[in-house]
């Protein structure tokens, strides 16, 4: 067997999906997809581009109009200033991170990631035989990767997610610029996952572009544009790599979706995407609000759609727990297992990506079946 292939782990939780799958009364509590629709005017320019037959490739870099809407939104929402040469669209942001770790990374390289973290990361790493180099983070830091630990380990880029999955916390403006400071020092590559921006309920979200231009940052319209089925993402990368990247992105997939960045033209529109936000923090402050009276849940999510909660006072492996918890409850949640091995047998990861009558009939029936243990603290 390929050995690059063989430190690549499946999903506990894609079990869990298709265990759910058998009870028609269960409670989804695992996947996060959001089940908000996009701006009505996604769907015209969808109709749009189909009638106008826009079925061909695009430029291996996406469409000029598109990228000059990111550019667009980071003036906007950042001050950042960066050229339309600088962005690419690409398959989902899945697809942004493989050309982002092959343009940086070679062959056995170092790709320092927190534990936990999102699981895919390290898989893409294997892949492409790139060794991923684990930083444990716990409560005690907030889940937070610092300068200080990042030295602790071997380098040659350093990945971050803000807000974060599976714990939705969010870096500071000062802990940004104190990652970029010292990746710049010490010639670390710093790569930014910035997905669940605009899904930030407390502070605001700070982009690593703010902090220096060497950095890549990478998003996409899976979350807060709810479009996960367009597969459509985007990354920004130096001015340095602008055509090493585009040679790779024209090897790799030729192009993003057509009728996805056609899609996407619209996606950007504020008025609902004001909604958007607002439907997920009502939902985190009612599932935090619920939740943290049955478990320890050490950080408030600011952003994501994800609650981190440590089931210590009822079992001491999470996957059991999930598996148990499904059978008997049909209730589906990942478990901590999925995003690394550092006290990850500790917690579920519960998503509020489902309405709100969905989540109430979720927690009425955890209640019940958590009693149990004797230990659950009625409200």
């Amino acid at each position: 067997m390929n050995s690059r292939h063989e430190n690549v782990t499946p999903f506990y939780v894609m079990d869990i999906v298709k265990e759910a799958a058998k009870y028609d009364d269960a409670i989804h509590f695992e996947i996060g997809q959001p089940d908000l629709l996009p701006s009505p005017k996604v769907s015209k320019a969808i109709k749009d581009a189909v009638d106008d037959g826009h079925f061909g490739y695009t430029d291996s870099r996406g469409l000029k109009a598109l990228r000059d809407k990111v550019v667009e939104h980071y003036k906007k929402e950042y001050a950042v200033e960066i050229a339309p040469e600088q962005v690419f669209m690409t398959p989902g942001s899945s697809g942004a991170f493989m050309v982002a770790y092959m343009l940086t990374l070679d062959s056995g390289a170092r790709l320092a990631l927190s534990d936990p973290s999102y699981p895919c990361y390290k898989n893409f790493a294997y892949l492409l035989a790139i060794e991923p180099q684990f930083i444990p983070v716990s409560e005690k830091s907030l889940f937070k990767v610092t300068p200080r630990e990042l030295a602790l380990v071997e380098a040659d880029v350093f990945q971050i997610s803000s807000p974060s999955n599976p714990i939705g916390n969010l870096y500071s403006a000062d802990e940004l610029a104190a990652l970029s400071t010292y990746c710049s020092e010490a010639g670390i590559t710093m790569i930014s996952d910035e997905l669940y921006h605009g899904l930030v309920y407390e502070g605001r979200a700070h982009s690593a572009l703010e902090f220096g231009d060497d950095a890549i940052v990478i998003n996409g319209f899976s979350k807060y544009y709810c479009m996960p089925g367009m597969r459509l993402g985007w990354m920004i990368v130096p001015k340095k790599w602008v055509k090493k990247t585009e040679a790779i992105v024209q090897n790799l997939f030729i192009s993003a979706p057509t009728l996805s960045q056609y899609a996407g033209l619209e996606a950007f529109d504020d008025a609902h995407l004001k909604a958007v936000r607002r439907v997920f923090k009502e939902r985190r402050d009612y599932l935090y609000g619920e939740l943290k009276e049955l478990f320890d849940i050490p950080v408030k999510p600011e952003g994501a759609f994800y609650i981190w909660a440590d089931i210590s006072r009822y079992s001491d492996d999470s996957l059991i727990f999930a598996q148990e918890l499904l059978e008997e409850a049909h209730i589906a949640v990942t478990p901590g297992f999925d995003f690394g091995s550092f006290q990850t047998k500790r917690y579920v990861r519960f998503a509020y990506a489902r309405e709100m009558r969905h989540l109430k009939e979720g927690v009425r029936r955890l209640k019940a079946y958590l009693l149990r243990y004797d230990r659950v603290v009625s409200k």
